[in-house]
């Protein structure tokens, strides 16, 4: 079962999931030598990326960091729609994480398909999981869309299904922007340690509601299908996104 924590608003919920982060990156170093997280985008993250970038110097061990993308938008880093551009702008280039140990998707790659086949390689090159193993993230960090999507796997598409690889392309959801992504796969997303779901306003209160009531499958809202194996799943909502659960 996930732990549900609701927040009064916007800015609780960021403070509180600064502090989650800033207490899964000390406990995976303190137990393993690093931090392996991979960020998200959207609009519910980056109030959260900009308290972490004002942690005062010498509280957070950046240099231990190793830092990737959940999904990306195949879109140049400079693009507004980008994932990595808003990390990098918010967060990573405001903080000492040593540039090698910051693993964008490759969104100039020739294709989203050849973006996914690097970024794979990418993951087995610096997670080094062992043979026939998924790559462990101490952090998966998530969004959630109106339509009930998380990272780019989106309501009705083959991506869902997908077992066999660590990284797909996807065409476009639904909702805008309309431009192809590169996402991590269900596998890698519920091999995780440890996944933080982020969500806030009451566009999201429907979707928030039939997925941790039971009532979605993840063909109908694809965040559903985020379900650990061996790690926890925390769900941090403000109170607009909780409004519908008959708990909150």
């Amino acid at each position: 079962m996930p732990t549900i924590l609701v927040l009064p608003d916007a800015e609780a919920l960021a403070s509180a999931a600064a502090d989650f982060i800033r207490q899964a990156a000390s406990e995976a170093i303190a137990a393993r030598g690093r931090f392996a997280v991979a960020l998200t985008g959207g609009s519910s993250p980056g109030a959260t990326y900009k308290l972490l970038a004002q942690t005062p110097p010498g509280q957070e061990n950046w240099g231990k960091w190793e830092v990737f993308l959940g999904d990306d938008r195949f879109v140049p880093a400079d693009d507004d729609r980008s994932n990595y551009g808003q990390a990098r702008t918010l967060l990573l280039g405001k903080v000492p994480i040593p540039a090698g140990q910051i693993h964008p998707i490759d969104t100039g790659a020739s294709s989203p398909d050849a973006a996914a086949r690097h970024y794979a390689e990418t993951l087995a090159q610096v997670l080094q999981p062992e043979a026939g193993k998924l790559p462990i993230f101490d952090l998966v960090l998530l969004g959630l869309g109106e339509d009930g999507h998380c990272a780019s796997l989106f309501p009705h598409m083959a991506t869902l299904a997908v077992t066999d690889r660590w990284v797909v392309s996807s065409p476009p959801g639904t909702l805008p922007p309309p431009v192809d992504r590169v996402t991590l796969t269900y596998p890698v997303l519920n091999a995780a340690r440890q996944v933080l779901f982020l969500v806030n306003g009451e566009k999201k209160a429907v979707p928030v509601r039939d997925i941790l009531e039971g009532r979605a499958t993840r063909e109908v809202h694809p965040a559903a299908g985020v379900q650990p194996v061996d790690g926890t799943l925390t769900w941090m909502l403000d109170k607009d996104a909780a409004k519908l659960l008959h708990s909150s």
